[in-house]
Parts: structure tokens; sequence; C-alpha cells
């Protein structure tokens, strides 16, 4: 299954940029969510969002900020960024899990499929 992410670049502290995650098989999963990686950090969770959209879910560092949602028609989630900060600046990946449960949606071991990732730099 092929994931691609899109909507990275470059923007000034305070914007807003919106990612988007489409699968290319058109197929929909139970599951899909964000991490980023910063250079030498590990992975991070962002954001989840259920199939249903009825469960979202959030990292720390950017509850109130950014916001997930999800097309099921287009197998497509989005990820909407605003008032970011320089220290949002990663490589953002998207993923997608078949069969996850609740208690698994901020665990990156728990997705089957990745994308390739798009690169966030936030200027101070």
């Amino acid at each position: 299954v092929q994931l691609q992410a899109s909507g990275g670049g470059l923007v000034q502290a305070g914007g807003s940029l919106r990612l988007s995650c489409a699968a290319a098989s058109g197929r929909t999963f139970r599951a899909m969510g964000w991490f980023r990686q910063a250079p030498g950090q590990e992975r991070e969770f962002v954001a989840s969002i259920k199939l249903n959209g009825g469960h979202t879910f959030y990292g720390d560092s950017v509850k109130g900020r950014f916001t997930i949602s999800r097309d099921n028609a287009k197998a497509t989630a989005y990820l909407q960024m605003n008032s970011l900060k320089p220290e949002d600046t990663a490589v953002y990946y998207c993923a997608a899990g078949a069969g996850i449960i609740l208690s698994q949606m901020r665990n990156p071991n728990a997705y089957d499929f990745w994308g390739q990732g798009t690169l966030v730099t936030v200027s101070s």
C-alpha cells in the first residue's frame, strides 16, 4: 500500500500549512496518523484519527494548534497546522493502520503502512 504525503514546505513562525496523506489504492484504514522526526531526535507522535473521525488524538506539543481530519471518500487524511513554531521543524510521516485499537493510536509500531515523509521547516 502506498501512502503519498504532501504539503510540506518552508513557513515563517506563526504561519500555517496543511499536510495531506493519500492512499494510492483508495483503500481506507481503521486509523491514520501523523508522526514527525527532527534531526537527531526520535520519531514523535503528532496526531491520529479513527476511521469514522469520532476519535482523534494529539501529542501534547501540538494540542490546540494542529487538527487532524480525514476524507474517507478520497482515502485521504489531513493535518492542518496553525501557529507553527520553529520547534515544529521536522520530517512529517503519515501512517495507516488496519487493525489498530484505541489504546494503540499513539504507538508508531501499531501502524502497518508509512508514507515517504514531507519536510516542514519553520523559520523564526
